[in-house]
């Protein structure tokens, strides 16, 4: 079976799956059609436009709490790493005190006798000259054990500065990460509240809606996926985009990598790992993880970022189109890749 007929087939039945689906998501593009007892065109219209707004925050709240959750992650590791170096120089700096006070010690019970009446008393005064010579040595070393001691001292509190500036970074990351969760959280329960004023008919309705605007907008308002003749920018690319194609169906979920359920940038975090590569979490890091290059001159595999401020990811699958999770209740789809501004392109 050809790839445009493979692609072909998995939209049709994205389509059928969505309209068995309970609805969360909202129309894109167009009004669904009125039925009898349900609510004004233009009132659901209204409801739509809100629906994707809060949407769209939420995922831009979304991608601030994942960029948060990997920012966490990584300060927890570096806060670990220096906490143990600092007991590990902790030890070291208390057996060099050891030693400065084991030499201190036996000078003390020498009773400080100089070198001259010592030498005169001494019963064997060619073995005292060899002690002397040894002594000599020992406080050469004695100066280099108190220098490193310093030494050590300054950098121990260095580290142990260091470790105070990254745990407080990692509070400051955990208040981030809450008030994205928040944010999220108070996005989605708005955009709830106004679905549950529609019947559940009406939010099928906007579901199935939703999925075959989408569609026509994929297909150009044919009955095929033309997804062009251009070949994959790499193996990998072709790879990572396999696998995207075989998470069409799969719902977006904020904050999912996989293997079932996804964000935008959760998608193509995973898909690539299954071409061998690892991006960055968040679609803003994402658009710097490789060559940027034109809309022109996009390739299957290559990512797409959309919008301003970048909070939203899918891949280029040809013919102006991308593979992406869109929003709550919207599966994994294809998309035309002008239904959203894009902010840049980029190649991995």
């Amino acid at each position: 079976m050809s790839v445009h007929r493979r692609s072909q087939l998995l939209a049709r039945a994205l389509v059928l799956t969505t309209a068995a689906a309970t609805a969360l998501g909202v129309a894109a593009g167009g009004r669904a059609q009125a039925a009898p007892g349900s609510p004004d065109p233009a009132d659901r219209h209204d409801v739509k436009s809100q629906v994707e707004q809060l949407y769209d925050e939420a995922e831009q709240a979304s991608e601030r709490f994942n960029a948060a959750q990997e920012a966490q992650r990584r300060l927890q590791g570096e806060a670990t790493v220096v906490q143990g170096e600092i007991a590990v120089a902790q030890d070291q700096l208390n057996d060099l005190r050891g030693d400065l006070a084991t030499v201190a010690g036996a000078e003390y019970r020498g009773g400080g006798m100089s070198q001259t009446a010592q030498l005169m008393l001494s019963p064997d005064p060619e073995d005292y000259l060899a002690r002397a010579r040894t002594q000599g040595q020992a406080a050469a070393r004695q100066q280099e054990t108190l220098h490193e001691l310093v030494t050590r001292q300054r950098r121990l509190d260095q580290r142990r500065s260091e470790a105070a500036d990254k745990l407080a970074e990692l509070d400051r990351t955990r208040r981030s990460l809450a008030d994205s969760k928040l944010q999220i959280q108070q996005r989605l329960a708005r955009a709830q509240k106004l679905l549950n004023g529609l019947d559940a008919a009406e939010r099928a309705r906007l579901t199935v809606q939703d999925a075959r605007d989408a569609e026509q907008r994929a297909t150009r308002g044919t009955d095929r996926l033309d997804l062009g003749t251009a070949p994959p920018a790499s193996e990998r690319g072709a790879a990572a985009l396999a696998a995207a194609v075989r998470m069409i169906g799969s719902p977006y979920v904020y904050g999912a990598t996989g293997p079932h359920a996804f964000d935008c940038s959760g998608l193509m975090y995973y898909s690539w790992r299954q071409a061998g590569v690892t991006l960055p979490r968040t679609s803003q890091a994402q658009a710097y993880a490789g060559q940027r290059i034109s809309l022109s001159e996009a390739r299957p595999g290559d990512l797409v970022i959309f919008y301003r401020d970048m909070h939203h990811v899918g891949m280029y699958a040809g013919g102006g189109v991308i593979v992406h999770a869109p929003r709550p209740g919207a599966k994994v789809r294809y998309e035309s890749v002008t239904a959203m501004p894009v902010s840049g392109v980029v190649r991995l």
